[in-house]
């Protein structure tokens, strides 16, 4: 059971057999030997690739939930009890600017919770870690746990209104290339919108070059560069909001580009129903609102 609950989470004999320190013939006999005892097939084999069947995914919730209260029993007698706590895990771009200040909304109505915030890249072990929420960037992480989309961001235009009254031109098209804040997101994602997107969304064909801007590695960073008077970011509109919305940021256009991949939180389900996590679910579904427009907005 150890064996299957790894694979569907891992989605792959490989990962499964590296995580439990065997090979991975190994592991896809104790499948097969689980799927015979059972006399159903648990996964569809193509090649390489698995996947749960309908049967793999009718048991899986409750094997992942097994485990994990194992785990969570073996823990409390090794620490003489834990107290009762929410375990979120996030990505590092949207721990500080997004997460944070719904935690402080939710500790309003649980004041006496205690929380343990997770700052970690994709994949993560929910169960063997015994993570209540894991809040990912795509809806494709971890197919065996009950999903929730959040939010499907857009970026846009952001700059400090210091900046853009000493460096701003009529028109972006008109902006040096060395003022624009690029974010590089990394080998792993691809469906980030660029300010070449952007331009092209705003009807321009200007394509910024980045080597000749600012680059920074997280689109948190991008914002916090643009409210510093760095230059001009293409900001996440979830994360700029509250700078927008007391005008630390101006947005520059109305024109936003949505990104390629909606927000979305991952649990156990069964623990999909408990009121911490639900609360916090409807917090992180909750729209951002829009930024008052400017007076005069360039384009």
């Amino acid at each position: 059971m150890r064996a299957f609950e790894v694979a569907a989470r891992a989605g792959s004999f490989t990962l499964a057999a590296s995580e439990l320190g065997v090979s991975s013939a190994a592991v896809s006999q104790q499948i097969r030997n689980l799927e015979d005892w059972f006399g159903k097939q648990l996964f569809m084999r193509n090649g390489n690739r698995i996947a749960l069947t309908d049967a793999g995914h009718a048991i899986y919730p409750q094997t992942a939930h097994a485990l994990g209260e194992i785990a969570a029993v073996g823990r409390r007698m090794l620490e003489g009890g834990l107290r009762t706590r929410l375990v979120v895990s996030v990505p590092f771009s949207l721990a500080e600017l997004w997460l944070a200040p719904r935690l402080a909304v939710l500790l309003d109505g649980f004041p006496r919770m205690a929380i343990d915030v997770r700052v970690e890249d994709d994949p993560v072990d929910i169960v063997r870690q015994n993570i209540d929420l894991r809040i990912s960037y795509g809806d494709y992480h971890y197919p065996a746990l009950k999903m929730v989309r959040l939010v499907h961001d857009d970026v846009l235009p952001v700059a400090s209104p210091d900046y853009w009254q000493r460096h701003g031109a009529a028109d972006l098209a008109d902006v040096h290339e060395s003022q624009f804040i690029h974010t590089n997101w990394g080998p792993n994602y691809a469906s980030h919108p660029s300010w070449a997107d952007w331009f092209v969304a705003a009807g321009g064909s200007r394509a910024p070059d980045p080597s000749h801007g600012r680059r920074v590695g997280l689109s948190s960073l991008a914002i916090g560069a643009a409210r510093l008077g760095l230059g001009i970011a293409l900001g996440q509109r979830v994360m700029a909001s509250a700078d927008l919305e007391v005008g630390r940021l101006i947005a520059l256009s109305s024109v936003s580009v949505r990104l390629g991949q909606p927000y979305c939180a991952f649990m156990l389900p069964a623990k999909a129903e408990r009121a911490d996590i639900t609360g916090l679910v409807e917090l992180l579904g909750s729209n951002p609102g829009r930024p008052r427009a400017e007076p005069t907005e360039p384009r």
